[in-house]
Protein backbone atom coordinates (compact mmCIF):
# COMPACT_ATOMS: atom_id res chain seq x y z
CA UNK A 1 0.00 0.00 0.00
CA UNK A 2 3.05 2.34 0.93
CA UNK A 3 4.72 1.90 -2.47
CA UNK A 4 1.15 2.42 -4.22
CA UNK A 5 1.06 5.87 -2.35
CA UNK A 6 4.62 7.20 -3.25
CA UNK A 7 4.24 5.96 -6.94
CA UNK A 8 0.97 8.14 -6.97
CA UNK A 9 2.79 10.59 -5.49
CA UNK A 10 5.85 11.02 -7.52
CA UNK A 11 3.00 10.49 -10.72
CA UNK A 12 1.23 13.73 -9.45
CA UNK A 13 5.08 16.11 -8.76
CA UNK A 14 5.88 14.22 -12.06
CA UNK A 15 2.67 15.66 -13.93
CA UNK A 16 2.53 19.27 -11.93
CA UNK A 17 6.53 19.79 -13.01
CA UNK A 18 5.18 19.16 -16.46
CA UNK A 19 2.92 21.08 -16.41
CA UNK A 20 4.60 23.86 -15.17
CA UNK A 21 7.38 23.03 -17.74
CA UNK A 22 4.99 23.57 -20.49
CA UNK A 23 3.23 26.70 -18.97
CA UNK A 24 6.74 28.06 -18.50
CA UNK A 25 7.69 27.64 -22.14
CA UNK A 26 4.14 28.79 -23.19
CA UNK A 27 5.04 31.92 -21.22
CA UNK A 28 9.01 31.95 -22.83
CA UNK A 29 7.09 31.86 -26.50
CA UNK A 30 4.85 35.40 -25.53
CA UNK A 31 8.31 36.55 -24.14
CA UNK A 32 10.12 36.22 -27.77
CA UNK A 33 7.02 37.17 -29.96
CA UNK A 34 7.10 40.54 -27.98
CA UNK A 35 9.41 42.87 -29.74
CA UNK A 36 9.37 46.36 -30.23
CA UNK A 37 9.63 45.88 -34.39
CA UNK A 38 5.61 43.86 -34.03
CA UNK A 39 4.90 46.98 -33.18
CA UNK A 40 5.86 48.49 -36.77
CA UNK A 41 3.09 48.03 -39.71
CA UNK A 42 4.64 47.54 -43.07
CA UNK A 43 3.56 50.22 -45.49
CA UNK A 44 0.34 49.03 -46.61
CA UNK A 45 0.83 50.56 -50.68
CA UNK A 46 3.86 48.46 -50.59
CA UNK A 47 4.92 47.04 -54.17
CA UNK A 48 8.03 45.86 -54.62
CA UNK A 49 7.88 45.77 -58.24
CA UNK A 50 8.09 49.45 -57.76
CA UNK A 51 11.13 49.61 -55.10
CA UNK A 52 13.41 47.95 -57.26
CA UNK A 53 16.69 50.49 -58.70
CA UNK A 54 18.75 52.60 -57.05
CA UNK A 55 18.00 54.28 -53.00
CA UNK A 56 20.69 56.64 -51.58
CA UNK A 57 20.74 56.58 -47.65
CA UNK A 58 20.46 59.99 -46.06
CA UNK A 59 19.71 59.00 -42.41
CA UNK A 60 20.36 56.32 -39.88
CA UNK A 61 18.83 56.66 -36.50
CA UNK A 62 20.63 54.36 -33.92
CA UNK A 63 22.08 53.77 -30.26
CA UNK A 64 24.75 51.16 -31.94
CA UNK A 65 28.16 51.89 -30.07
CA UNK A 66 29.56 51.97 -33.56
CA UNK A 67 27.86 54.68 -34.92
CA UNK A 68 27.93 56.69 -31.53
CA UNK A 69 32.07 56.38 -31.42
CA UNK A 70 32.66 57.22 -35.37
CA UNK A 71 29.34 58.78 -36.56
CA UNK A 72 31.42 61.74 -38.03
CA UNK A 73 32.93 59.11 -39.90
CA UNK A 74 30.21 58.02 -41.96
CA UNK A 75 30.54 57.47 -45.60
CA UNK A 76 28.31 57.72 -48.56
CA UNK A 77 26.01 54.83 -48.92
CA UNK A 78 23.63 53.48 -51.97
CA UNK A 79 21.48 50.32 -52.53
CA UNK A 80 20.28 48.73 -55.74
CA UNK A 81 17.15 46.81 -54.95
CA UNK A 82 16.59 43.61 -56.95
CA UNK A 83 12.79 42.54 -56.11
CA UNK A 84 12.08 38.30 -55.59
CA UNK A 85 10.47 36.76 -58.72
CA UNK A 86 7.82 34.73 -56.40
CA UNK A 87 6.37 35.53 -53.13
CA UNK A 88 8.85 32.96 -51.40
CA UNK A 89 12.41 34.23 -52.61
CA UNK A 90 14.43 36.56 -51.38
CA UNK A 91 14.85 40.36 -51.38
CA UNK A 92 18.37 40.86 -53.06
CA UNK A 93 20.29 44.37 -51.98
CA UNK A 94 23.69 45.41 -53.12
CA UNK A 95 25.05 48.21 -51.18
CA UNK A 96 28.00 50.32 -52.69
CA UNK A 97 30.18 52.05 -49.91
CA UNK A 98 33.71 53.32 -49.14
CA UNK A 99 35.71 51.42 -46.50
CA UNK A 100 39.33 53.48 -46.82
CA UNK A 101 38.62 55.29 -49.83
CA UNK A 102 37.86 52.34 -51.84
CA UNK A 103 34.81 50.96 -52.64
CA UNK A 104 32.95 48.11 -51.87
CA UNK A 105 29.69 46.05 -52.45
CA UNK A 106 28.21 44.31 -50.28
CA UNK A 107 25.55 41.87 -51.46
CA UNK A 108 23.03 40.42 -48.98
CA UNK A 109 19.19 38.63 -49.14
CA UNK A 110 16.06 40.04 -47.49
CA UNK A 111 14.54 36.38 -46.88
CA UNK A 112 10.86 36.99 -47.20
CA UNK A 113 8.33 36.24 -44.13
CA UNK A 114 3.96 35.56 -44.20
CA UNK A 115 4.00 39.64 -43.17
CA UNK A 116 4.27 41.54 -46.39
CA UNK A 117 6.62 44.25 -45.76
CA UNK A 118 8.64 42.05 -43.52
CA UNK A 119 12.10 40.76 -44.11
CA UNK A 120 14.94 38.84 -42.43
CA UNK A 121 18.30 38.70 -42.91
CA UNK A 122 19.80 35.47 -41.39
CA UNK A 123 23.26 35.95 -39.33
CA UNK A 124 25.64 33.20 -38.40
CA UNK A 125 23.40 32.30 -35.55
CA UNK A 126 20.04 32.90 -34.80
CA UNK A 127 20.70 36.00 -32.23
CA UNK A 128 22.26 37.81 -34.98
CA UNK A 129 19.26 37.21 -37.31
CA UNK A 130 17.28 40.73 -37.68
CA UNK A 131 14.51 41.47 -38.67
CA UNK A 132 13.78 44.66 -41.25
CA UNK A 133 10.09 46.31 -42.11
CA UNK A 134 9.49 48.58 -44.54
CA UNK A 135 7.41 50.73 -43.35
CA UNK A 136 6.99 54.02 -45.27
CA UNK A 137 7.44 54.33 -49.13
CA UNK A 138 6.08 56.30 -51.72
CA UNK A 139 8.26 54.81 -53.61
CA UNK A 140 9.32 57.85 -55.94
CA UNK A 141 11.21 59.88 -53.19
CA UNK A 142 11.68 58.35 -49.63
CA UNK A 143 11.66 54.84 -47.99
CA UNK A 144 12.12 54.36 -44.15
CA UNK A 145 13.20 51.21 -42.97
CA UNK A 146 13.20 49.29 -39.64
CA UNK A 147 15.64 47.07 -38.55
CA UNK A 148 15.74 45.00 -35.52
CA UNK A 149 18.53 42.66 -34.15
CA UNK A 150 18.48 41.76 -30.40
CA UNK A 151 15.42 43.36 -29.63
CA UNK A 152 17.02 46.93 -30.77
CA UNK A 153 16.35 48.90 -33.31
CA UNK A 154 17.99 51.15 -35.91
CA UNK A 155 15.98 52.97 -38.54
CA UNK A 156 17.30 53.86 -41.89
CA UNK A 157 15.75 57.29 -44.30
CA UNK A 158 16.46 56.22 -47.72
CA UNK A 159 16.00 58.18 -50.98
CA UNK A 160 15.60 58.02 -54.95
CA UNK A 161 18.02 61.18 -55.06
CA UNK A 162 20.97 61.92 -52.59
CA UNK A 163 18.76 64.44 -50.91
CA UNK A 164 14.83 64.42 -49.63
CA UNK A 165 12.37 67.16 -49.43
CA UNK A 166 12.57 68.78 -45.97
CA UNK A 167 9.07 67.07 -44.75
CA UNK A 168 10.91 63.76 -44.88
CA UNK A 169 12.94 64.32 -43.31
CA UNK A 170 11.18 65.71 -40.57
CA UNK A 171 8.79 62.90 -40.34
CA UNK A 172 11.08 60.61 -40.23
CA UNK A 173 12.79 62.05 -37.23
CA UNK A 174 9.30 62.18 -35.76
CA UNK A 175 9.49 58.43 -36.25
CA UNK A 176 12.66 58.23 -34.86
CA UNK A 177 11.63 60.05 -31.34
CA UNK A 178 8.49 57.41 -31.21
CA UNK A 179 11.66 54.88 -30.79
CA UNK A 180 13.64 56.89 -27.68
CA UNK A 181 15.91 57.92 -30.87
CA UNK A 182 16.35 61.55 -30.67
CA UNK A 183 18.15 64.10 -33.14
CA UNK A 184 21.44 63.21 -30.79
CA UNK A 185 21.44 59.44 -32.56
CA UNK A 186 20.42 60.77 -36.03
CA UNK A 187 23.38 60.62 -38.18
CA UNK A 188 23.18 62.36 -41.37
CA UNK A 189 24.98 60.69 -44.68
CA UNK A 190 27.43 62.57 -47.11
CA UNK A 191 24.84 63.53 -50.67
CA UNK A 192 28.41 63.39 -52.36
CA UNK A 193 31.13 60.85 -53.61
CA UNK A 194 28.51 57.96 -54.25
CA UNK A 195 30.40 54.73 -55.25
CA UNK A 196 29.65 54.08 -59.07
CA UNK A 197 30.97 50.50 -59.25
CA UNK A 198 33.59 48.14 -57.62
CA UNK A 199 36.06 45.46 -59.37
CA UNK A 200 35.57 41.72 -58.56
CA UNK A 201 37.98 41.96 -55.52
CA UNK A 202 36.04 44.29 -53.73
CA UNK A 203 32.66 42.78 -53.37
CA UNK A 204 31.19 40.57 -49.93
CA UNK A 205 28.75 38.49 -49.92
CA UNK A 206 27.48 38.11 -46.76
CA UNK A 207 26.56 39.62 -44.21
CA UNK A 208 25.72 41.85 -41.16
CA UNK A 209 27.74 45.06 -41.27
CA UNK A 210 27.95 47.22 -37.81
CA UNK A 211 24.75 48.81 -36.75
CA UNK A 212 23.12 47.14 -39.81
CA UNK A 213 24.31 50.65 -41.97
CA UNK A 214 23.81 49.11 -45.27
Amino acid sequence: MRVFVLMVTLLGLIVLELSEASRGRGRNAQKRKESPIDKITPAANLNLEQMIGKWYLISVASKCRHLLETGFKVESTSITLTPPTSSEDPLSVSTLRKLNEQCWEIKQEYQSTKTKGRFLLKGKIPQKNIDIVIAETDHNTHAILYYQMQGKITMKLYGRSPKVPDPVADRFEELAAKQNLGLDVVFQFPSYSFCESVDKDHVLICCIEKCFVS
